[in-house]
């Protein structure tokens, strides 16, 4: 395994550290606007983020599972893309792009190498 985390890791998991700051931040809304019936939604967003922060600190440790997740959301990320594209928004065109280069990128041996595959 190597010892440096690849410059690419690095984006990723700041992306989904950020993107666990604005599920938090989605929660924390929530519940303010809709006090009592909110919780539950709002708990579903708090778990969101935390799961979130889990992998952008798997990704930025080198953890296999970290690796493995990321494949996997990225690949439930680009069928919802389709499936949004085929109901009309053109726009998460840029969701299918964004998510298959990060599965090009996990594949790339160096990548792979620092998660120890």
């Amino acid at each position: 395994m190597q010892n440096y985390r690849p410059f690419g890791v690095t984006i990723i998991a700041i992306l989904l550290a950020i993107g666990g700051i604005g599920s938090l931040l989605s929660g924390l809304t929530v519940l303010a606007l809709i006090p009592i019936l909110g919780i539950i939604l709002a708990g579903v967003f708090f778990i969101i983020g935390l799961a979130y922060f889990a992998v952008a600190y798997g990704l930025w440790i080198g953890s296999s599972w970290a690796w493995i997740v990321t494949l996997i959301l990225s690949g439930i990320a680009i069928i919802v893309g389709i499936g949004s594209i085929v109901i009309g928004h053109v726009g998460s065109l840029f969701l299918i792009i964004i998510n298959g280069i990060v599965i090009y990128y996990l594949y790339q041996p160096n990548v792979k190498e620092y998660f120890g595959k």
